[in-house]
């Protein structure tokens, strides 16, 4: 008989009762997971004895997978043997390459896909997108950003505050944490929506947070946003891969977003963005232009004037690094036969086993701090130390756990769908226990 954890899961909120706290269970459980064989599909770091350590760290890097080596070697080799006729020649041809990933892209995120394109990295498309969608004018000068934003995020805002001339202090807003934990109550996001958005020119949220893993409700944000006139665009690093998005049916104005945590297309690889199809025809909207994001039937005739590209492709400034697509080819084609509708699931199934087995611990030198909702979170939880320091964070690395500490006290642990299995997280707490002790 098929685990009833498993068979037609489709709600949010899986009965804490259902778990058990033994290594049998979470065998069993491994044993009947429908997407486990993926994991033979990827590479993982070893210790001195070969031995395969446990990778709980894909929130901040994915693994390698073997399709992703064995495509960026065919294009190695396509690059070798034809030269320059690659663009146009061979298996892949370099130009349309990124192409045939906007579908399968855009199903990760929820959107059409002439709304998504592949393109620079994560916060040079942050920068691109604030050049078209932060413009003050009047008494609509200020930005929305979450207090423990992502660093990179912060920064990019700051400076097209000051590249408008205008003063960082008196238009950056906050949202504040609330005051009994580290995440924010979304009732503050409307409050502070309602009383100062019409002083509001964007609102940029992170869509899961890098620190508590809080995943906020877009559709809900953005219809605020857009009740008080302002634009709103999210940096979506740790949701894409992650989390079901709808960017399109949302209304999301932008989004960007990188590959290399749960899309495991490497260190460093090509980011994505969106932009909505509403804004593709405004003329209006500011870009900062290149060959690549020129009207392709007609970019390689030099032309001296601009023909934009069409939908989102007109932000495109420069040629596609192929090498850098290869392993999101991989990547993508793994998201399209697994489903994120299956990958969800196990996902919800895999950090609610590890929320239960942490909270069994019944120590209180640990604290979640990622929301108790699964709706309200992705597969990262973040564990706080109220007792003790980045020794135990040390200890387990000693262990063979690749976990990632954050300043000054959290352990992120985040067990992927495609790659993590039951065992991983029992084993996870299972050394963890022994370290507090």
């Amino acid at each position: 008989m098929a685990n009833p954890l498993i068979r037609n899961l489709d709600l949010l909120n899986i009965s804490q009762h259902l778990y058990k706290s033994d290594l049998a269970f979470a065998q069993k459980m491994d044993a009947e997971d429908p997407l486990a064989h993926y994991k033979d599909d990827f590479y993982f770091p070893k210790n001195e004895n070969g031995e395969d350590l446990i990778y709980l760290c894909g929130n901040s890097l994915g693994l390698q997978s073997r399709h992703a080596e064995e495509i960026t070697l065919e294009i190695l080799d396509q690059w070798k043997n034809l030269g320059v006729k690659g663009h146009f020649n061979g298996k892949r041809p370099w130009v349309p390459f990124h192409l045939s990933l906007k579908e399968s892209m855009a199903n990760v995120v929820g959107a059409k896909p002439e709304e998504v394109t592949l393109m620079n990295t994560l916060s040079v498309n942050l920068h691109l997108m604030l050049t078209s969608f932060y413009r003050p004018s009047g008494k609509r000068t200020k930005i929305l950003i979450e207090q423990d934003v992502f660093p990179s995020d912060r920064y990019a805002v700051e400076s097209h505050i000051e590249w408008h001339g205008l003063n960082i202090d008196d238009n950056l807003i906050f949202i504040p944490r609330d005051q009994h934990s580290d995440t924010v109550k979304e009732s503050k996001i409307k409050e502070i929506i309602n009383e100062q958005g019409e002083e509001i020119a964007l609102i940029m949220i992170g869509g899961v947070n890098y620190y508590t893993g809080q995943f906020f409700n877009l559709l809900q944000i953005t219809k605020w946003g857009h009740e008080k006139g302002c634009i709103v665009g999210f940096d979506l690093a740790h949701a894409a891969g992650n989390v079901p998005l709808a960017l399109h049916n949302s209304g999301v104005d932008f989004a960007v977003w990188c590959t290399y945590k749960y899309l495991n297309a490497g260190p460093g690889s090509i980011a994505g963005a969106f932009v909505h199809e509403k804004h593709h025809t405004d003329q209006g909207i500011p870009k900062l232009k290149g060959w690549w994001g020129h009207n392709p039937e007609i970019r390689f005739a030099m032309r001296d004037d601009f023909d934009p590209a069409p939908g989102v492709e007109s932000w495109q400034i420069s040629c596609q690094p192929i090498l850098s697509l290869a392993p999101v080819k991989a990547s993508l084609d793994m998201f399209e036969k697994a489903g994120m509708k299956a990958l969800r699931n196990k996902s919800v199934l895999l950090t609610g086993y590890l929320a239960y087995l942490l909270n069994e611990l019944k120590n209180d030198a640990i604290e979640i701090i990622t929301p108790n909702l699964q709706s309200a979170r992705g597969c990262q939880l973040s564990i706080l130390l109220k007792k003790g320091d980045k020794r135990i964070h040390d200890q387990l690395v000693e262990r063979g756990i690749v976990a990632d500490w954050r300043n000054p006290n959290v352990i992120r642990i985040a067990p992927t769908p495609l790659y993590n299995g039951y065992e991983d997280v029992w084993r996870f707490v299972d050394h963890l226990s022994n370290v507090l002790e």
